[in-house]
């Protein structure tokens, strides 16, 4: 038999949605018109083969005389490609529910920043747990996000602030994906904040001539990112952190507009980001050069239902321009404790008014885009690696409108 007719497994009679927008018949009808863009295919079948997708696509179209070594019928389940959730601090020492009190009883993001907490108030946790203490710590939050059907994860350092404690976190963020069945994509989140005792500038030195080279030597980050902030880091300090990325080779990622307008969304454009995150504040300039460039705008709401913002992402300037969108949780212990991709998704819609397609790229496609990885994941496309996410319902809407519910099926990484 012909090479291209064996298949590890194959699943049958499911309802795809293949995230790849070429996949959508422009005569579509029903709920895959409905769905326009998500690549549907009402009976469909996926086949694997070295871990990787052989075949995804309508039934009738697998090679006469296939063979497969298991075969599952999926009765009329929907299939998307494993979830990705491309924005996360998951790795981090202690907690601020004392913080969030605070905030309950009137205390702003920046206010408590100042005085202390915020950030530096987990690097201080962070810096006193060791690795195994990170792993373990970390373990139940990726837990509660594979359970609903997460096959890849970006971890952040950035609560370290120190050269030790940040490869620390990275080797605990790496040690992740060998203790789950996940991909884990690190990125290096130096400035993060200024420490205390430093200046911002000499700390931004501190980042780009001994903290980045060591952790581009250990080969312990896929991407540098900054938090671009007036409490944080200004437009001249972070573009010193990309160019030394870029001297190493790592591609750049922006925490932009969270808190105010401060030119992030244009200032990760210029640089080439893979992706702009946050954006509450960011504005019509902002998203057009975002789409020009190419950068991903990763919304958070997360981080914006806790810390109670009134300021929203330009949703609709970033449709108008053509900027890709994608959606995470921003797992962390201050402004986005969230743990639920799916929640994540329905707080998009609701909040930030995102369509239950957009959702729904927003965390396959877009997010695997946003990592730089969508030649290899993010689709239900041949070649890449089989990453499956099976629901039990009806109409895909139901995983972004459900709160509380859980309709995963079963996740399958690497065909398994």
């Amino acid at each position: 038999m012909a090479e291209g007719h064996r298949f590890d497994r194959v699943w049958l009679r499911g309802r795809l949605l293949t995230m790849a927008p070429e996949g959508s018949s422009a005569a579509a009808h029903g709920e895959a018109a409905i769905l326009a863009g998500c690549g549907v295919v009402e009976r469909g079948a996926v086949a694997s083969r070295d871990g990787r997708i052989a075949f995804a696509g309508p039934e009738d179209g697998l090679p006469a005389g296939w063979e497969a070594g298991e075969v599952l019928r999926l009765e009329g389940r929907w299939v998307t490609p494993g979830l990705v959730d491309c924005h996360t601090h998951l790795v981090h020492g202690g907690d601020r529910a004392a913080e969030f009190e605070a905030r309950l009883a009137g205390a702003t993001y920046a206010e408590i920043a100042r005085a202390g907490g915020g950030i530096l108030s987990t690097v201080r946790a962070t810096r006193a747990a060791d690795e195994d203490a990170l792993v373990a710590s970390a373990l139940p939050r990726l837990d509660r996000l594979i359970a609903e059907g997460v096959t890849t994860v970006e971890v952040k350092s950035g609560y370290g602030l120190d050269t030790e404690t940040e490869l620390r976190m990275l080797r605990a963020a790496r040690r992740l994906g060998e203790a789950r069945d996940i991909g884990v994509a690190t990125s290096f989140l130096g400035a993060h904040a200024v420490p205390p005792g430093m200046t911002a500038e000499d700390y931004t030195a501190l980042v780009c001539d001994a903290m980045l080279p060591a952790v581009a030597a250990a080969g312990l980050a896929d991407a540098v990112d900054v938090f671009h902030e007036s409490i944080a880091f200004s437009a001249a300090p972070t573009g010193q952190v990309f160019a030394a990325a870029r001297a190493h080779g790592l591609p750049v990622k922006l925490h932009a507009d969270q808190l105010e307008n401060g030119g992030g969304a244009a200032l990760a454009a210029r640089w080439g980001a893979l992706s702009a995150d946050h954006l509450e504040c960011a504005d019509e300039a902002g998203a057009a050069a975002l789409a020009r460039a190419g950068t991903v705008a990763v919304l958070l709401p997360g981080a914006a239902y806790t810390l109670r913002e009134t300021s929203r992402p330009p949703v609709e300037a970033l449709r108008r321009h053509g900027a890709h969108i994608a959606v995470a949780t921003d797992c962390n212990p201050g402004s986005s404790p969230l743990t639920s991709i799916l929640l994540a998704m329905n707080m998009a819609a609701v909040l930030f008014r995102l369509t239950v397609p957009e959702c729904l790229a927003g965390v396959t496609r877009e997010a695997a885009r946003a990592l730089g990885l969508l030649d290899r994941i993010g689709t239900l496309e041949t070649g890449k690696r089989c990453d499956l996410a099976i629901w039990d319902i009806e109409r895909p809407a139901e995983l972004v409108y459900r709160l509380g519910f859980n309709p995963l099926h079963s996740r399958v990484r690497g065909g398994r």
